[in-house]
């Protein structure tokens, strides 16, 4: 397996521009100010291929994430159990567990989405999310933030 993802907050001051311009060419997209991704990387003025290399990595942090949605999804071996210590993890950083599916194993592969609402009480979202990838049979963990 590859390395394990770290998160970082930054100030976007020290963000380099073509980052920037992938979360204004995603949130072009989502506002369906944009109705394909080549316009969308028209519009802010990037490649499709920096697009490409970039648009899982980087979003939009909100100073107040209370409230704030995470979908995370998840790509898990089907083993008994582990479906419990993804959620026994979540439970722990006191995130707000709103929606849970998984799908059918195929070839000892499970697909999970997990959505979780950040709370006061909710600990740090980082620390989670490197606890939840480096959990055994977790393959793969992706996240996306909403409000």
């Amino acid at each position: 397996m590859g390395e394990t993802a770290k998160y970082y907050v930054v100030k976007r001051k020290a963000v380099p521009e073509v980052l920037l311009k992938v979360v204004e060419a995603k949130r072009l997209l989502e506002s369906e100010k944009a109705l394909t991704i080549q316009e969308a990387v028209d519009a802010v003025g990037i490649s499709r291929s920096s697009f490409y290399k970039y648009k899982d990595d980087i979003f939009q942090f909100h100073d107040n994430s209370q409230g704030t949605t995470f979908t995370m999804t998840f790509e898990m071996d089907d083993e008994p159990g582990l479906l419990s210590d993804v959620l026994k993890t979540i439970a722990e950083y006191q995130a707000n567990i709103l929606t849970i599916h998984q799908s059918i194993p195929i070839n000892g592969i499970a697909s999970l989405s997990i959505s979780v609402q950040i709370l006061k009480t909710t600990g740090d979202i980082s620390r989670m999310l490197e606890q939840l990838e480096q959990q055994r049979g977790v393959r793969h963990v992706k996240i996306l933030a909403r409000e």
